[in-house]
């Protein structure tokens, strides 16, 4: 259902947005655990889309990395820039180039750039574009099929465009994120998890929900039918709903793991040791202080994953880095972690 809505909504998007100077929306990929195959609570499931965005006719983005490549949080920002048309392959008079132009003629004869919409500064701004995205639905949602069987309702966000559909006692929360790609590969700059931080709207988080979705298709690929690796990872997921460690410190570890054990040794009846494993493995990373990213400097990458070319030969970047810098927060997340596994 959630993928035909949002499919049958982008569709309506693109045919309102045509011929203007808005991002070009591609087709939306399905992210988070709900689409991996496993959810951490049995409540309060939210749907993830990615929509990638590109550039559109007359414009480039170009990716300025904002924080230092060791950081796991990296953050980027998108700058918008204008390209001369005027020897580009359009008929005579589909496109008035930007930059040459005169000024009153491009207000009299065509849309506004990109620039003049969603961007601060020349940045594409993450609010923004989170507004536009709004507009976008309240439109569509008139007529859109499904506003004949569901109703919908947008719930509060600035970073994305989050919305619930309901049908008696049916309702499903969507979270529509919206990204950039960097180049060819499954990494993008999102949205996502950028309401968590007091940073201008201009920045971007660098995402890897796309690879990771890729992963646990690429796993289930090579596992066998009676796997039981989501069911492990979801079981850890619902003692660890409440706490302080993040689902993603989690996914990472589970994943670790999946290029480690061989993968079949994951079925029901190893599901006990699998478990104990998940939670050693976390345990001595918390001992040390350090759990390496996942996609950084790590050749067990399944080659199917596309990353950027200096992802590969890099030192991994700790995702338990602030333990090592606080040490009444890694004393504070040992005695936590020692509670849920007595769970």
């Amino acid at each position: 259902i959630v993928t035909d809505l949002v499919g049958s909504l982008l569709i309506i998007f693109r045919e309102m947005m045509f011929n203007s100077f808005y991002p070009v929306l591609q087709e939306e990929i399905g992210v988070g655990s709900a689409f991996e195959g496993w959810i951490p609570s049995e409540e309060g499931t939210v749907y993830q889309v990615l929509v990638p965005l590109m550039p559109p006719r007359g414009h480039a983005f170009h990716l300025e990395l904002n924080s230092a490549k060791e950081d796991p949080a990296r953050t980027f920002s998108i700058r918008v820039e204008l390209l001369c048309t005027c020897t580009s392959e359009q008929m005579p008079g589909q496109m008035l180039c930007f930059l040459h132009q005169p000024e009153e003629e491009l207000k009299s004869n065509q849309d506004p750039s990109l620039l003049h919409t969603l961007c601060t500064d020349s940045y594409l701004d993450v609010q923004k574009t989170s507004r536009w995205f709004h507009q976008l639905l309240y439109a569509a949602w008139v007529v859109l099929p499904y506003s004949s069987r569901y109703t919908m309702k947008v719930l509060q966000s600035s970073y994305s465009c989050c919305f619930q559909i309901r049908r008696d006692e049916e309702k499903l929360d969507i979270d529509m994120m919206f990204g950039v790609q960097q180049g060819d590969s499954d990494i993008f700059l999102s949205s996502q998890q950028t309401e968590a931080f007091l940073i201008p709207s201009t920045i971007w988080s660098e995402t890897y929900a796309v690879a990771e979705a890729k992963f646990f298709r690429h796993i289930a690929g090579m596992a066998p039918p009676d796997s039981w690796h989501l069911k492990c990872l979801q079981l850890c997921a619902r003692i660890l709903v409440g706490s302080g460690f993040h689902m993603d410190i989690l996914k990472t570890a589970v994943m670790h793991l999946l290029t480690e054990i061989p993968l079949s040794q994951w079925r029901r009846k190893d599901c006990l040791l699998r478990l104990q494993d998940i939670m050693l493995y976390l345990g001595c990373c918390l001992e040390g202080k350090c759990l390496n990213h996942f996609f950084f400097g790590n050749e067990q990458v399944p080659v199917e994953i596309t990353l950027p070319q200096d992802f590969r030969n890099v030192v991994p970047p700790n995702l338990f880095h602030h333990l090592a810098q606080d040490p009444s927060a890694h004393s504070e997340a040992l005695r936590e972690f020692d509670e849920l596994q007595d769970q």
